[in-house]
């Protein structure tokens, strides 16, 4: 599959403010713009409920968007982690992050070894850490992350809506997308 059909199946990220306010539920623009720590804000609406479950890790070829906002050739490996965020064992949001090899040097070797550790508290305790601007995308179905996103719905949506933000370590980029499944937010049993 050449480059063009495989970028049809990525989602097409947007700055904030050139998605319809209109287009996205009321209580999701909140979460989709918070620039603070997606992390605490779970832990603090699932108190004592909130976990991390690491689908996978591995080396793989990132998508064409990926590449672009990492800044490196789309033929070279990654290292992608995927988790879900949970709360009381329902999934609120599936993350996705993508480190380039030459981040994976020095300190930042950390960030391949965090298990079920969250990466927010990693990323938000480094003094050195710098977040570029959010971007916005509706996720729809067929597309791969919704795929992988929806995996464990029983009913899963047309669409989702994530955000993803080049983080910067020591200056060295991984990217974050985080995608809000439905439900999030609502009290569990």
């Amino acid at each position: 599959m050449d480059h063009y059909r495989k970028h049809r199946f990525e989602p097409i990220w947007h700055a904030p403010r050139r998605v319809l306010r209109s287009r996205v539920p009321a209580p999701l623009w909140d979460w989709l713009l918070d620039p603070a720590s997606l992390t605490r804000r779970l832990q603090r609406a699932c108190p004592g409920g909130f976990r991390v479950e690491v689908l996978e890790q591995r080396r793989e070829l990132p998508m064409l968007s990926e590449a672009r906002a990492l800044g490196i050739r789309a033929g070279r490996r990654v290292l992608v982690r995927e988790v879900r965020l949970l709360c009381r064992g329902h999934p609120w949001v599936f993350a996705r992050t993508v480190i380039p090899n030459a981040t994976l040097t020095g300190p930042q070797r950390r960030l391949a070894r965090l298990g079920t550790r969250p990466l927010g508290g990693t990323l938000f305790r480094d003094r050195s850490m710098r977040r570029e601007a959010l971007e916005i995308a509706r996720i729809d179905a067929g597309q791969r992350l919704f795929r992988r996103a929806a995996r464990p719905l029983p009913q899963p949506p047309t669409f989702i809506w994530g955000r993803r933000s080049l983080f910067r370590l020591r200056g060295k980029p991984l990217l974050v997308c985080e995608m809000f499944l439905p439900g999030i937010g609502e009290d569990c049993p």
